[in-house]
């Protein structure tokens, strides 16, 4: 069945393309999503007029895309996970995890099924992802995973010293607070 787009479809093409796709595909989804409409003469009388509009934004679409591309491309972010033996995590590090870090560390707005990675990353180091930004305009980026499970180790032997000292300090604090009560009681 020959449709209209009404906006991008991934694969098949962008606002205002005429494309084939199955007919219940059509009818079920894209129809109700508003995503497009039928090819039918009326419909592409009004798509002919409607041409220049579709271009401008396309355009701009097209342009946008390239200035991301630009902000991401061979960039690095940095993911916080913690890894047990063999770099291997505890969890996996996801693509909506991976978009959030995207949008805290780069300040660029990423749609998390943009990223194009066929499974969740579940060791740690570097890892290579793709982001497909519009059409065939893709960046490139770089995903470090992992925080050590010897560096999780030192920061818990660290908050443990200094749970001991306050301990300490608080049994000699409540020590002296009876010697108070009692010296205060004897008199």
């Amino acid at each position: 069945m020959k449709v209209i787009l009404l906006d991008e479809l991934r694969g098949k093409g962008g606002e205002g393309d005429i494309v084939e796709v199955a007919q219940g595909y059509a009818e079920n989804f894209l129809f109700p999503n508003k995503i497009a409409q039928p090819a039918t003469p009326g419909n592409i009388k009004q798509l002919d007029q409607r041409r220049s509009g579709i271009e401008k934004r396309e355009e701009q679409r097209i342009a946008t895309a390239r200035a991301m591309r630009e902000r991401l491309n061979g960039k690095t972010v940095i993911v916080e996970a913690r890894v047990g033996e063999n770099n291997q995590l505890f969890g996996s590090v996801t693509t909506a995890q991976i978009a959030d870090v995207i949008k805290a560390q780069l300040d660029v707005e990423v749609d998390r099924k943009r990223i194009t990675r066929t499974a969740a990353i579940k060791t740690a180091g570097s890892h290579s992802i793709e982001i497909n930004l519009y059409r065939d305009i893709n960046a490139e980026l770089a995903v470090l995973v992992g925080v050590a499970e010897e560096e999780l180790a030192a920061d818990e032997q660290a908050a443990a010293a200094t749970a001991v000292t306050e301990g300490a300090e608080a049994a000699e604090q409540a020590v002296a607070e009876r010697a108070a009560v009692e010296g205060h009681e004897a008199e």
